[in-house]
């Protein structure tokens, strides 16, 4: 039995061969099984984005310059400051990912008229 179990961890024995193939069917279970037994902490495919595309450029340092259009951003009537920018950092995830922070943000009219958000961001 130890002859075995030290063959098993070595793995010495040759293609085709029962032990071997036992050996490939246990990591195919443990890849297949332990993803609905254990907490990876990974986590499920966002929703896409919004459908027009967002514009990220570098600020010459570590950080974010990320221009959003008004309807992209869903900010209440008469929110505070952390609202905002609560809101704002979910609006730019789905570009720059999880790891992100607001720094401050601006608003401004585009040449049409529409209301575009400017959000300064660091990872």
């Amino acid at each position: 039995m130890n002859k075995i179990l030290k063959s098993y961890f070595y793995w010495t024995y040759p293609r085709g061969n029962f032990h071997y193939d036992v050996m490939v069917t246990l990591i195919l279970l443990f890849i297949f099984i332990t993803p609905r037994l254990w907490d990876y902490g990974d986590k499920p495919a966002r929703a896409a984005g919004p459908p027009h595309p967002i514009q990220v450029i570098g600020d010459g340092a570590h950080g974010l310059i990320v221009s959003l259009e008004e309807s992209d951003v869903k900010i209440p009537q008469g929110a505070t400051d952390s609202q905002v920018k609560k809101a704002l950092r979910e609006a730019i995830e789905p570009v720059t990912g999880d790891a992100v922070s607001v720094e401050h943000w601006d608003t401004r009219k585009d040449a049409q008229g529409n209301l575009v958000w400017r959000v300064w961001a660091h990872r």
